[in-house]
Formats: C-alpha cells, sequence, structure tokens
C-alpha cells in the first residue's frame, strides 16, 4: 500500500486536495469516485521529487520547532507501544492542515506499511530527516530502544532550536535598533537639512565645516543614494549567487573564520554543534568514527567541515580523538582538555555530553553579554550622530543671532 495524492473536484465544482492511500493510483480513483469525488490527477508521493514536490525546498526542510514536535510526539506513542504505522496515522491526523507535510508523513507510512524499516523510509526525505537523525534512528531499531533515542533526537532538536534563537534574538534587536536609527539619520540629512540650507543660502554668510560637511553629505545622497542602494542590492544578491560556487565558497567561509571576533564566535558555535552531535550519536551506540564523519556533515563553514574530516581520518589511522581535533585549529582549548580527560579516564560518551553543554552555555552567556553591552552602545553612536546633525543646523543660526544682536 502506497501514500498518493490526489487533486479531485467535488459536484459543486471546487478543487479538493489530499492524501489517500492505496495499491494503486486506480483504486484511490475509485476511492475518489465512490465518494462523489471526481478524480483530476492522483500521483505517488514516492514518485515525487524529493523537496520540490512536497515543498519543504531542497536544503531548508522543516523547521527544527516542528520536526522537535513531531518527534516527541512520534517518540511518545512508540513509548506507549503504539505500533509504527499507527503512530504515523495519529500524527497525519495531528497536521492534516498542512496538506505537504500530512503527504510526506503518510509516505513514511506507506513504506512501514510496505515493510520498510523506519530509517529506511525516512531516508526518502533527507530534505526533513538530516543524515544524523536517521542513523540514529537506525541504532535505536538495531538496539531496541527506539523510543529512547527519539526522545534524545527531540531533546536535541529543541535544545538547537532554543539555543538559535537566543542568538538570533540577540542579534535582531541590535539590528532593529541601526536599521530605525539610520532611516532617522538619512532621512533627516536627506529631507530636513535641504530645507534649513535654503535659509543660510538666502544670508549669504559663510557656514562653519561642520554644516558644509552635513551639506556635501546631504547632496551625495540626493544625487546617489538610490543608485547606491540599487548596486549594494544587485552585489548581495550577486555574492548569493556567487556562493554557490564551492571554490568561492570555500574562500569566503575561511575568510569568515578569521575575522577576530565573529570568526571566533562562529568556531564556537560549530565546536558546540559538532561536539553536541557526536554526543546524541554517542550515546545512542553509533561508533565514534561514523559519529564524527556523520558529525563532519553537519558542519556548515567548508574549512571547519574539511578539518573535522581530516580529524575523522586520524582517528580512523590510530590517531588519539582530541589530538586529532587539537590538529584542526578549530576546537576551543578548555573543549578540547575535557574531551582529552574523558579518553584518559574512559569516560568519553560523558564527557562529550558536557562538553557540549559548556560549549552551548558559553555561547547563551555570550549572547546575553552581547545584547546588554551592544545596545546601549549603538544608541550612543547613533544619538551622537544626530546631535551632530543638529549642532551643524544649529550652529549657523548662532551666528545669525550673534550678527544681528551686533
Amino acid at each position: 500500500m502506497s501514500a498518493f495524492e490526489y487533486v479531485a473536484l467535488d459536484p459543486r465544482g471546487r478543487s479538493r486536495k489530499g492524501v489517500l492511500s492505496g495499491d494503486s493510483s486506480r483504486q484511490v480513483r475509485a476511492e475518489l469516485r465512490s465518494q462523489g469525488l471526481q478524480p483530476v490527477t492522483v500521483t505517488s508521493v514516492r514518485e515525487r521529487q524529493p523537496g520540490r514536490g512536497l515543498g519543504f525546498g531542497r536544503q531548508r526542510g522543516v523547521s527544527a520547532a516542528l520536526l522537535a514536535l513531531l518527534t516527541r510526539q512520534l517518540a511518545t506513542m512508540v513509548r506507549s507501544g503504539m505500533p509504527l504505522e499507527e503512530c504515523f496515522r495519529a500524527l497525519e491526523a495531528q497536521f492534516e492542515s498542512r496538506r505537504k507535510l500530512r503527504a510526506m508523513l503518510a509516505g513514511v507510512r506507506a513504506q512501514i506499511t510496505e515493510g520498510e524499516s523506519l530509517h529506511a523510509a525516512l531516508a526518502s526525505y533527507p530534505e526533513v530527516f538530516p543524515e544524523m537523525y536517521r542513523v540514529m534512528v537506525e541504532a535505536g531499531e538495531a538496539s531496541g530502544h527506539l523510543d529512547e533515542v527519539l526522545e534524545r533526537l527531540a531533546i536535541y532538536t529543541e535544545d538547537r532550536q532554543a539555543l538559535r534563537q537566543k542568538l538570533t534574538a540577540a542579534l535582531i534587536y541590535p539590528c532593529l535598533i541601526t536599521l530605525v536609527a539610520v532611516g532617522v539619520v538619512v532621512a533627516l540629512v536627506t529631507y530636513v537639512v535641504p530645507e534649513v540650507v535654503r535659509v543660510f543660502d538666502q544670508t549669504g554668510q559663510t557656514l562653519p565645516l561642520l554644516t558644509r560637511g552635513l551639506i556635501c553629505i546631504s547632496d551625495f545622497l540626493r544625487s546617489y543614494g538610490p543608485g547606491i542602494a540599487v548596486m549594494v542590492c544587485g552585489l548581495a544578491a550577486g555574492v548569493r549567487i556567487a556562493l554557490r560556487r564551492p571554490a568561492l565558497r570555500w574562500n569566503w567561509d575561511r575568510l569568515v573564520l578569521s575575522v577576530p571576533i565573529a570568526g571566533s564566535i562562529i568556531r564556537r558555535i560549530e565546536a558546540a554543534r559538532v561536539t553536541r552531535t557526536l554526543a546524541i550519536l554517542a550515546a545512542s551506540g553509533v561508533p565514534l568514527l561514523e559519529a564524527l564523519q556523520i558529525a563532519a556533515r553537519t558542519v556548515a563553514r567548508l574549512p571547519f567541515r574539511r578539518a573535522t574530516q581530516i580529524a575523522a581520518t586520524s582517528v580512523r589511522e590510530g590517531g588519539r580523538f582530541h589530538t586529532a581535533l587539537a590538529g584542526t585549529g578549530y576546537f576551543p582549548p578548555l573543549l578540547l582538555h575535557m574531551l582529552g580527560a574523558g579518553e584518559d579516564s574512559g569516560e568519553l560518551d560523558d564527557m562529550l555530553v558536557r562538553a557540549a553543554t559548556h560549549q552551548e552555555r558559553e555561547l547563551q552567556s555570550f549572547a546575553a553579554t552581547f545584547g546588554a553591552v551592544v545596545e546601549p552602545l549603538i544608541i550612543l553612536v547613533m544619538g551622537g550622530v544626530v546631535l551632530l546633525i543638529v549642532l551643524a543646523i544649529l550652529m549657523p543660526i548662532f551666528d545669525m543671532n550673534q550678527l544681528v544682536t551686533r
């Protein structure tokens, strides 16, 4: 039995879309006709191209929050003893309003009904279920502890989403303040300053240096501002397209990682991601070498990914784990010391969890500190800029008052 997406017309001629299970498209068409619907198209979910037919995108898939919700609900149902087919049937009912997500769940259920294992069924949707997810599910099926593995996966996706939200929140507010402040300054320079300048031109007085500089900036923005905005947007689009090429992407990522402060933060984010992935894979019974190879594929920055792959090669050739990571030059020293201590004591799995937790707490602390320091700093800088604009406008007025008094 397979899952089929259909488009049909009801007796009033309105379009209906949904998912039905059946042995063939002919059976699904007959089922639709028995419901008083006229089938227009009936397509097997398994025949759809991953990511395109389901509308999840070729790379993005579902959101981390939605994947965590799916995983937690699946873990709860598996722990209660429900068969996998019934679990996915219940998930379909849970997300009935999301047609594309429901189609994906129906496709997984159909493959399970046909005798496929869960990890093999999930492999049909790699844009939704990443490799680490599938490997952990396979390990859980092999060990007979699928419910525990799914619970770990739910916690992992939830924690990762929470960390991403904290880092994003630490950046969004300063960015919003900066955009609003820049917009106000541009509006003042572009529209307010020219009106004031007209008054000064009529007096014929010599303007202060600050005012003349402001007038030059105003004239420049009025003449070339729109063109500069178009060029910036075009440049951003061009860079985004160019970064699809591996060689350019490699150089760009290497440049980003070498930036003094931002590069250090990105390296810590990637190190935390690798460590947490290793911890959760090791806890699920995946061998260290295989876990390291999978963790390398979760890294976003290409040089960091390549360095992790080189470390995996070193471990395969008999090198020590923490020494191999140290040779990459990307992992923080404290993290390496913790992993070395774990290797020496024979408690590497436990130390991976502690190291990952430590890295994530450091990132959360950084996010809180960054927000507390940068936000007032931006306000002070923008306040200083506005003060300069106001002074540039008021200084000629003060000079005019002095002339009048004399």
